[in-house]
Order: C-alpha cells, then structure tokens, then sequence
C-alpha cells in the first residue's frame, strides 16, 4: 500500500514538472522607437515573475516566459504598460515601440539619380581623349594652303615622313587602343550577369565558361541579339557536357 501511494506521488510529481514545462514560452521580438524604424537599445524586458533582459545593440532582445506572466518594457525609467503572454499572438516575432525619438546614423536621401555609363559613352570620351592617335595616318607628301592662297606642299607633313620613332610609336599606340577598345566591348556584350542569367553557371563553373567560349570581336561585334543569345544558350550546353565527362573521368574514393 505505501509503495504504490509512493508511486502515485511520483507520478503526480512528474505531471507537475511536464505541466511546468509545457507552460514555459519564450518570447523574442525588437524594440523600436516611435518612428519603427530605428532600434532602442538597452531596454529592460521584465516579466511578472522577476526574471529580465535588455535588449542588444539592434533593438533585439528574448526572454522566457509562463502562460500567465506579463511583459513590460523600461527605458530611461519610464515603463510602459503590461503585455499579458497569453494575448501575443506570435511569441516569436513580438516587436513594440515606445513613444521615444532615437537618432539614427542613416539617412532617407529625397532622391537620388544614378546614371550608368554604356560602353558607348565610354568609347566616345576615350577616343576624344586620345584623338590625336586615333586619327594618325601614316605623312605623305600632301598640299596645304598658305594664308595668301598659295598653293604648296605642307612642310610638317614632309618632315613627319622622316620621324620614323614617332610614326612607329603611334602606329603601335593607335593598334593597342584599338584592340583595347574591342576588348571593352566583347566584355560589355558577353557580361557575367547577361551569361549567368542565360546558362544558369555560377562560381568557379562561370568562370571557367567566361574563358573558354569568350567570342571574337568580330562575332560580338556583327551577331544580332538572337544569334547571340543561341551562341552563348549552346555553349553552356556544350560546356555542361564538358563537365559531365570530367566529373566520370574522376576516381571513386
């Protein structure tokens, strides 16, 4: 007879703990201002029992609550009114505001224009830059016209005919620019985002694309948007296969 009065006690005993520990919530939110947007730190976040927290640099804060306990909310000594547990809706997600005003370290600009420079704009000022190197031609015996309307040879373009350094150098600038600006536009037309969107690549795999099927200049230069759009689409076809076959050439572990 003692041992199951015992025995009932304890399992009483038990009930009681789950009982209890069922009834424990926790309850996390953040704690803005009267604005809800700019966090309030160092709020105190007390519930009926006693037991309390403070809320972190970001306005965030979690403390662990019962059914029957009530949440209120100091700051600067001045505490709001008491949030009964068992009327929050969402324990998870239970954000406030005090009707204080917190500065905050960043700013809503009234507007802001971005213009984005296209490679054309870009080809437009470099040329303008560097106009004289574009525009070289190798000096021949030209005419030119004297301000009394005389009719002659120009005597800078024979003397530009003998500055075999000078023309060589040009020459070569003038090819390096070009090539230059061929470049820029191959990278403009066969960009990381227009590929990614179309092959689905990403990471090392991306890269790895990006080198491997960069079109020529003359290509880039004359495909409509369809031909290329196909060109770039069956790459990655080919390339997917490509690395189907390297993935089977490896070893099992």
């Amino acid at each position: 007879m003692r041992f199951l009065y015992q025995r009932a006690l304890m399992i009483l005993g038990l009930v009681g703990l789950a009982n209890a520990s069922l009834a424990q919530l926790t309850i996390q939110g953040t704690v803005y201002d009267a604005s809800k947007k700019n966090p309030v730190a160092d709020v105190r976040v007390e519930n009926s029992s006693g037991k309390f927290t403070t809320t972190d640099s970001t306005g965030k804060y979690k403390i662990a609550v019962s059914e029957k306990d009530s949440l209120t909310y100091t700051y600067l000594n001045k505490s709001t009114l008491k949030f009964a547990v068992s009327a929050i809706a969402n324990p998870l997600s239970f954000d406030i505001s005090l009707h204080i005003a917190i500065p905050s370290i960043y700013k809503t600009l009234k507007e802001v224009m971005v213009y984005s420079r296209t490679y054309q704009q870009d080809s437009i000022e470099n040329r303008q830059s560097y106009a004289d190197v574009y525009n070289f031609r190798k000096p021949t015996i030209r005419t030119s016209i004297s301000p009394d309307g005389m009719v002659g040879a120009d005597v800078n373009e024979i003397i530009n005919m003998f500055r075999f350094k000078r023309n060589k150098y040009l020459k070569a600038f003038q090819a390096r620019l070009e090539k230059q600006e061929q470049e820029r536009f191959v990278e403009y037309r066969f960009n990381k985002n227009f590929v990614r969107r179309t092959t689905q690549l990403k990471g090392a795999e991306l890269d790895s694309f990006m080198v491997k099927y960069l079109p020529s200049y003359e290509f880039a230069s004359t495909a409509d948007e369809v031909t290329f759009h196909r060109y770039v689409l069956n790459a990655s076809y080919q390339f997917k296969i490509y690395l189907l076959r390297q993935q089977a050439k490896k070893p099992i572990p």
